[in-house]
């Protein structure tokens, strides 16, 4: 059964990031389940699975500022990563308002990923 500090979900509608990133985070010892949309991250994960969520912001249907709105509607408590290759500034901030608990910029150094990650379980 995965603890509940170490299953990561990932979701990026770019298959390469999805591997990359679980290849990663498997080598960190993580649990990693990846998602090419939202809505088979929402058909599959119940709100209720324990776990740390990276999001990619623009996705082709349901991009993660909506996902994280409708996650924190839901009641979820599950700590989400925003992630995104965008270079506007201000993207940590509007993360953080929005209900993340951090933002990281693509592509970013693995292990500042891992830190993010365990320092998001403790939030």
């Amino acid at each position: 059964m995965p603890s509940e500090n170490n299953q990561v979900f990932i979701v990026d509608d770019d298959v390469s990031v999805c591997r990359a990133l679980s290849v990663l985070l498997v080598t960190y010892g993580f649990i990693v389940d990846t998602f090419t949309s939202t809505e088979d991250f929402f058909r599959v994960v119940p709100n209720s699975a324990p776990g740390c969520l990276l999001l990619d912001i623009h996705m082709p249907t349901l991009d993660g500022w909506e996902t994280l709105r409708q996650l924190l509607e839901s009641g979820s408590s599950r700590p989400v990563i925003i992630m995104s290759a965008d270079k506007n500034g201000g993207l940590n901030e509007k993360a953080l308002k929005a209900g993340a608990v951090g933002f990281l910029q693509k592509p970013f150094n693995d292990q500042a990923l891992v830190d993010f990650i365990n320092i998001a379980f403790k939030k």
